[in-house]
This record gives C-alpha cells, structure tokens and sequence, in this order.
C-alpha cells in the first residue's frame, strides 16, 4: 500500500522539485504550546489575495462565522513531526481512502497461492489488502486515537474524505483530521485491468501527448499513483497554537448517479446538483466562483458531461477559470482528489493556475477557459474541485483563501 508521503512520478512534480519548491509541502504541525518553528522557505506562504470582481446578487448565503465549525487547511502532507506534538492525540483523527487498497500484496498473495499454496502466502496478505490499513498504520506509527477509517468510492475517495473529515470536526468529534487519499495501482493487474474496461488511451507512442482532457482526440486517460493528504483543523484550534493557515475548506457535497458502473449520466444531473449542494454547504453562491480543478480524465464521455453540469450551475462562465491537472501527472484514481485539492490551494496561494497541457483542438462544447498549454495568472476568489467515481459517485470540495 502507497505510503501517505508517498510521491506522484511525473513532470508537474519533478519540475517543482526542481525549482526549490514542492507541491507537497510539510506545513508544520505544531504543539498549541509551540510559538515558532522555522521553516526553510517562504516562498510558498500564502500572499494576500484580492477578491475577483464579484456580481450583483438578491440574496448571498451565509457563510459559516463559528470559529469551532470554520475548518482551515494548515498542511498539506505528514511527516514524523506529528509523533513529537503535545497536543491532545484523542482529537486527532485519520481518514486516508484508496479506490483500490493494497493491490500490489493481493496481487502477490494470490500468485502465491496458485504456484506454491496456501502455506506460501505472506501474513501481510490481508492486512496489506484491506483499505483501511493506511489510516490504520499512521495512526499506529503517531498515536493519533481520533476517528479513524478509510473511504473507497474510487476516484472519488479524497474528496468524499474531506468532506467527512470536516463534518467531523464540525461536529466536535475531533480538533484535527488528516484527510485524502492514496492509490499505488501501476502494476499488470491494475494497468490490464483499466485495459480491459477501455478506459485508457492507446497513444502509446506519444505517452507525454496521450492525456488530454476536452481535445477532440482525446482516447482515453493514463494511469498515475501517489497520495494527496490535508491536515484539516478546526480555526478555534489552528489559532489557538498559532498555526500557519494555508487556506480555508467552505464545504463539499457527495451525490451518487445511480445509472451505470462506468458511465457517466447524460443529462448530467448527478455531477450539476453535487455541484449546487456543495455550494450550498459553503455558504457560496455560484457568482462567487471563478475557478473549477475539473475531474478531466481525458475520456470521450465523462469530459463532456462535467462541462455540460458545470455550466448548468454556473450561468455565466466569463470569468471562470478551469483546468485538468490529470494533463500532466495522469490519473491518481482513489488519490486523485488529495493531488488536485492541493493544487487548488496552491492556486489560491499562488495565484497562478498550472496549464491543461496537449490541448490541440478543443471540443467546441468547451466554453470555458481551460488554461490551454500555458500557465495563467489568476487571483482565486472560491475554487471547487470535482472527483467522480466508477459507480457513479460524485463529490465536490470547496476552497477559498483564509480571511480572518
């Protein structure tokens, strides 16, 4: 199973690497005690950033005031830091999904039960199967004694856990969750098996060319792995032990299809109103929104219909901004959710959206910018991310910068 800081191989991260900066950066958990902790760069703190244009309308929703239901991102992914806090461990909580679980040792454990017996297989089998394992081994490696389990609703999964983690902490169960998703799923069983479904592109003779979201010759989508995680906190909390907040989640909705395995509805509804409830929960109103993370596999069905439920919400897509980060790093499935939230806060952070690369002929359903091929700047008012799973499970996330 994918460690939690496992990496995603592709260009996106190796050339922030690169560069000095990453875009899985440790934030810095620290003791409410604790008054500083230092920190090698601050190139990626977040910049004050001004609000886009914002239209006229009758009647706003509230947004969420209670500081103990106000939920802030104050990291983006662990490291061992975690084992040396003093904070109260029983309010920290767990939830790290997968699409897939353990692949890699099931698929081992059943090789070895073919060719050698039962006596053969590892003890690992099971436990390295099951999904839940990986919120189970960090909490056992930290301590953490909070809720703790795992979601598997495939490429869906983060996203469905940060949601729950914030009705969590929202509830008062928990002062701080970890939340989002992990997948390690390149391997024969897991690549013939998205072969079988004709789920993924056959460019292989230009691998770098072969995702592209919303091109009119898009085939289908190429596989990545990795693990995409938030440290979601309580605003109560993060300002009680001074933490450096990144961003703040407004809310997030799941809905479910109910139509195919694999398809995606025609009509759109299932992805349109998991959009509006998601909007709903954050107190935001569709004017307000001026860039969307797409799910943008890069398959013929699924980027139209996203496109088609977005711009049933958003009336009036002028000032919206959307891009696919799965144009460049591949689909992470059941850990595509963590890799494109953290994209989104950097986006707000930064305030530059990274491209939708090998966009050559763009559907002409497509009216939205996508950020085609070159990086855009672009100061984020609210940005919503979108994951839909096999099974026809939909979950969107809500983000904005923090304002005290």
């Amino acid at each position: 199973m994918t460690s939690i800081t496992g990496t995603c191989s592709s260009a996106l991260i190796l050339k922030q690497r690169e560069s000095g900066t990453y875009l899985f950066q440790y934030n810095g958990l620290r003791a409410i005690e604790s008054m500083q902790m230092p920190v090698e760069s601050n190139s990626w703190k977040p910049k004050a950033v001004k609000c886009g244009r914002i239209k006229a309308m009758a009647s706003a929703p509230k947004r969420e005031k209670d500081p103990k239901k106000r939920i802030v991102i104050s990291g983006r992914v662990l490291c061992s830091y975690i084992c040396v806090l003093q904070m109260d461990k029983t309010r920290i909580g767990v939830l790290v999904g997968t699409g897939m679980g353990g692949l890699t040792a099931f698929s081992s454990g059943v090789e070895s039960l073919v060719q050698k017996g039962y006596k053969k297989i590892s003890p690992f089998f099971i436990p390295y199967s099951i999904t839940n394992m990986g919120s189970a081994l960090l909490a056992i490696d930290t301590g953490l004694m909070g809720p703790n389990y795992s979601i598997s609703t495939a490429c869906a999964t983060a996203n469905y856990c940060f949601y729950a983690a914030a009705n969590h902490i929202r509830r008062g169960e928990a002062d701080i969750i970890v939340a989002g998703g992990t997948e390690a799923a390149i391997m024969p069983t897991g690549v013939g098996g998205f072969i079988a479904c004709r789920a993924l592109s056959q460019r292989n003779d230009e691998p770098h060319k072969a995702s592209r979201p919303w091109d009119k010759n898009r085939d289908g989508f190429v596989m990545g792995e990795g693990s995409g995680v938030l440290v979601m906190e309580s605003l109560e909390h993060a300002l009680k032990r001074g933490a450096n907040i990144i961003a703040e989640y407004l809310g997030g909705a799941v809905t479910c299809d109910a139509h195919h395995m694999t398809d995606p509805r025609s009509d759109g509804l299932g992805v349109s109103s998991c959009i509006t409830k998601s909007l709903e929960d954050s107190g935001v109103s569709p004017e307000e929104v001026n860039y969307i993370n797409a799910h943008a596999t890069s398959t013929l069905a699924g980027d139209l219909a996203e496109v088609n439920a977005i711009k049933k919400v958003f009336k009036d897509t002028s000032e919206i901004k959307m891009n696919g980060t799965k144009s460049m790093i591949g689909h992470g499935l059941g850990a595509a959710g963590g890799l494109e939230a953290i994209a989104t806060i950097k986006a707000i952070t930064t305030g530059w959206l990274h491209p939708t690369i090998n966009q050559y002929d763009l559907e002409p359903q497509v009216t939205i910018d996508t950020v085609p091929n070159v990086k855009k700047q672009h100061e984020v008012n609210v940005g919503i991310s979108n994951s839909f799973g096999f099974g026809g499970h939909n979950s969107v996330v809500v983000f904005a910068p923090y304002n005290p």
